[in-house]
This record gives structure tokens, C-alpha cells and sequence, in this order.
């Protein structure tokens, strides 16, 4: 028998409806599924169990009273501890936050508790969301929802493994290079990367930036169109936000959820192992070959096909560290030893930068984005991998060297994920089986510009396609053996950056 808290949020949420399942029967569940599993894994930090349970009952009351629910009522939540929840511990997994208990949720935050969400609790990320392995000073590492000495990658590497074992049917993620794609391919669940603005984030320093953004995760793509359709909203604080996509149309229900039906023999897929130019370990171009040969009996046409990318690395590297200095360099210069060896590295390394710089980062990433129109113009979606390497170990800080090749900055082997940063396209990280060294392995499908729904579809008729094939079904962790596994905490290296 199926444990509630391994239901589908779409499933779940139809038994709630129908008064089969009671959001407190549910939330005991993730709650039992926590405590078995997450001393192996960390991946929830900060809990709020009472406040859960008050709202899982005042759910329940509603739905008795003959209520209208919202689309998420009575779903336990994992919010990312990047973002603020009232009443709830929200580090940034910096020290100089370790006490930080806000009053207001953010706006992200509080559409989903309108929904019907029932924040459980925060999901662990590195510090202040900056690289890709969810370790910090406050709360340790999180390990690999497969073997929990490995990355769980990030920064939305708690939210990835909540979701895997089944502690949550629902999470938040953010991204800027890759920070929802990166832990939803290590972990084998979905993470998605709206076009900028479609989720509002009141709280992004440069407002006009489409790097950074919010956005769902989720174990199915039905499931996160579920939660996509309670976060995206118009929001005047967030000058990027938009509506369009997210309004009913002609009185069809909005175009999130449920997906779109996508007839794949009409869809024309370009693919490439590496943009022409990005560090990929020959393990991930072999089940990327798997993977595209499974989706190319369904499509209409599959061919080797990529946007010219040249000049993206540098590009992003400025525009990021940009964005870094501005949030985060006044903390480097008064409190030095409560900030990690990634915060320092990128305010140090954005002190070397110009306008000259800026400005030609600028011009590159606008003539990529241009490109990608070009390519669009000739294919409906990108697939690539959603990664460039297998998990490794959580106490190697971010992979120096990928097949002997060296990298060239702490997040470069994150390339494949912030060349579509840079474009503002959205995209989604599709789990596709187990690699050979029996790891989840990610797919990256990308959308045209403002495609979001259009992609969605793409992805929900892809993951159905697949489904039926071990080879490219996605993968579940053993969440028995993770219940007997020994503490993270035990391991050498947890806390902090040693």
C-alpha cells in the first residue's frame, strides 16, 4: 500500500478533494517520512510542525463546511530557506542569518498559502544560494537522495531531495545557473525554469535582470503545473512580472494546469551534448545518446542541431558576479569570517571587473539570446543535458576537473544550464533513468521565448512517453535504506566548508 506522503501532489490533492484523504493524515505522513529519513540526507532544516498542523485542520474544517479549496489545500510545502516565510527561521545558510526569523512572507511565499500549501518547513541550500553543492556554516550538507555522500547539487539541493523521499509532495527552487535544474537532475525529480517574471520576486536586487528567478519542483511534470499555477501572478514590485501566460483563456482553465496535450509527432527537437563548447564527462554524452534515441521514435524530427553560445561563459561569469557584489559585498568586507570561500571568490573576482567588461558581457549575451530566436525559428524545443557530470562527492566543494579537463571558475561546470540563463528562455530538467554509475541522470528540454506552456506541455508528453521504458522511466531512491543509512551529521566535512 502506497504511504499518503508518496502520492502524487495531483493524486493527493483529488483524494482531499473527495474527502478520502484528510491533509492531516497527510501531513503526518511526511512528517513520519522525515523523521525515518532525513537524518541520512538533511535535506529539511528549519520545521514548523505546529503551524502545519493548525493549517492542515483548518483545511479539513473548510472542506466539511462544503468550502471552495484552493489548488493546493492541504499540500505539505518545502520552501527553499532562501526565501522568507513569517514566523519561520530563514537563513540565506549564512551565519550572519543563523537567527533570522522574519515577520511577513514574501509574496511567493504567501500565494501559496492562499492556495491551500501547508508550509512544513525550509529546504537546505548552500550559502546564499551560490554554487551548486547545499552546504553551509548553519545547517551542514545535504547529501544525494541515491547515496548520501554525494552532491545533491543546488541551490535548490534540499527541495530536490525532500521531494525524491518523499518528505514533500511539493517544494520551491530558484534559480540564476541552474539551481533548479542542477539538484532536480542529480536527485531525479522535476525542476523548472520559468520565463522571467512569470513567478514575481519582489526581492531581486536588480529587478531588470532576467538571471535569477523562482520557480517549482515537483516528483512529476503534472504535479509541478500544479504548483506553477499558485506562483505565477502579476506583482508591480517585480518589474519583469507578467500575467499573459497564466489567465484563463475563452473560458478554458489556465494554461498550467493540467498541461497541455502535445501530439509529440508534430514537435522538432534539436539537441546537442554540449552547445559546441561546455566540459562534458563522456558517461553523461553516453545516456544523453540513450535518452535522445528514446524521445526520437516519438517526435517528428530529431536532429544534432545548437544556438551559438561562444563568449557565454564570460559573459555570464560578469553579469552573475555583478549581482553578487552588489547583494553581497558589503558582508565580505565587515564580517569576512562569517562569509564561505564562494561568496568570497566571486566579490573578489567581480572587484577586477569594468564597465568596459559589463558592456561587453552585455553585447554577448544579447547576441546569444538572438540566436536562440534564430534557432527557434527551425526547432520548437532545445534538449540537452541538464548536467555535465555524474554526482560526485559532497566534500569536493564543485568538481575542479571534468574527464582531466580543468574548469574554469567554481560554477563553469554548470555551463549547460546558464547558456539558457543567459537567454531568458525557459526550461525544464526531466529525470531519464540512472546513468552507468547508477546516479539519476536529468534531461534539459528549453522553450522557445515565453513558451512556458507550450514547453510544459512538451515535457509532460515526453516524461509519459518514457515512462514505460526502465531505461528512461525516472528513478526512485531506496528510502528503507535511507531509513537505516548512519547521520550526515557523523560524516567528516558536514559542517561548513572543510
Amino acid at each position: 500500500m502506497t504511504d499518503p506522503c508518496d502520492l502524487s501532489a495531483v493524486e493527493a490533492r483529488r483524494l482531499i478533494g473527495q474527502k478520502r484523504l484528510s491533509p492531516t493524515e497527510l501531513l503526518e505522513s511526511c512528517l513520519a517520512r522525515i523523521a525515518a529519513v532525513n537524518p541520512a540526507v538533511n535535506a529539511m532544516v528549519a520545521m514548523d510542525e505546529e503551524a502545519a498542523r493548525a493549517t492542515a485542520k483548518q483545511v479539513e474544517s473548510a472542506l466539511a463546511r462544503g468550502e471552495s479549496l484552493g489548488p493546493l489545500a492541504g499540500l505539505p510545502l518545502g520552501i527553499k530557506d532562501l526565501e522568507e516565510t513569517k514566523g519561520l527561521r530563514t537563513t540565506w545558510g549564512s551565519p550572519i542569518f543563523r537567527d533570522h526569523v522574519p515577520v511577513r512572507d514574501e509574496a511567493m511565499v504567501a500565494n501559496l498559502r492562499r492556495a491551500g500549501g501547508v508550509v512544513l518547513g525550509k529546504t537546505n541550500v548552500p550559502e546564499f544560494g551560490l554554487g551548486a553543492n547545499s552546504r553551509n556554516a548553519v545547517y551542514g550538507a545535504t547529501g544525494n537522495a541515491f547515496d548520501p555522500t554525494r552532491n545533491a547539487a543546488g541551490s535548490s539541493g534540499g527541495s530536490a531531495v525532500a521531494l525524491a523521499t518523499g518528505m514533500v509532495p511539493l517544494a520551491s527552487g530558484s534559480d540564476t545557473g541552474g539551481s533548479l535544474r542542477n539538484p532536480a537532475a542529480h536527485n531525479g525529480i522535476v525542476g523548472y525554469r520559468p520565463s522571467p517574471g512569470l513567478v514575481p520576486a519582489e526581492r531581486r536586487g536588480h529587478g531588470w535582470s532576467p538571471l535569477p528567478v523562482l520557480g517549482p519542483m515537483a516528483r512529476n511534470v503534472p504535479d509541478l503545473c500544479l504548483m506553477l499555477s499558485a506562483m505565477a501572478d502579476d506583482d508591480a514590485q517585480d518589474p519583469l512580472a507578467y500575467t499573459l501566460h497564466a489567465r484563463p483563456v475563452r473560458g478554458e482553465p489556465a494554461l498550467f494546469h493540467p498541461p497541455r496535450r502535445i501530439d509529440l509527432s508534430t514537435v522538432r527537437v534539436g539537441f546537442t551534448e554540449d552547445f559546441g563548447q561546455a566540459l562534458v564527462e563522456q558517461s553523461v554524452r553516453r545516456q544523453f545518446r540513450v535518452a535522445v534515441e528514446a524521445i526520437a521514435r516519438h517526435v517528428r524530427a530529431a536532429v544534432p542541431a545548437t544556438p551559438d553560445v561562444s563568449g557565454g561563459d564570460e559573459a555570464f561569469e560578469v553579469l552573475r558576479s555583478v549581482m553578487v557584489i552588489a547583494a553581497h559585498g558589503q558582508k565580505v568586507r565587515e564580517r569576512p569570517d562569517d562569509c564561505g570561500p564562494n561568496l568570497h571568490a566571486n566579490v573578489e573576482e567581480a572587484m577586477r571587473y569594468s564597465a568596459a567588461d559589463v558592456a561587453r558581457a552585455s553585447t554577448a549575451q544579447t547576441r546569444i539570446y538572438r540566436d536562440f530566436q534564430r534557432f527557434f525559428a527551425e526547432h520548437d524545443v532545445l534538449v540537452t543535458p541538464a548536467i555535465t557530470c555524474s554526482p560526485r562527492p559532497w566534500r569536493e566543494l564543485y568538481p575542479a576537473e571534468i574527464d582531466g579537463q580543468p574548469v574554469r571558475s567554481y560554477f563553469h561546470w554548470l555551463a549547460l544550464a546558464y547558456y539558457v540563463t543567459l537567454t531568458g528562455h525557459p526550461a525544464i530538467s526531466l529525470p531519464v533513468g540512472l546513468d552507468e554509475h547508477g546516479m539519476p541522470f536529468g534531461l534539459q528540454i528549453v522553450g522557445p521565448r515565453g513558451g512556458d506552456a507550450f514547453l510544459l506541455g512538451v515535457a509532460a508528453a515526453v516524461e509519459e512517453a518514457l515512462a514505460d521504458d526502465a531505461r528512461t522511466a525516472r528513478p526512485v531512491p531506496d528510502v528503507a535504506a535511507l531509513a537505516k543509512a548512519p547521520p550526515i551529521a557523523g560524516m567528516e566535512g558536514f559542517l561548513g566548508f572543510g
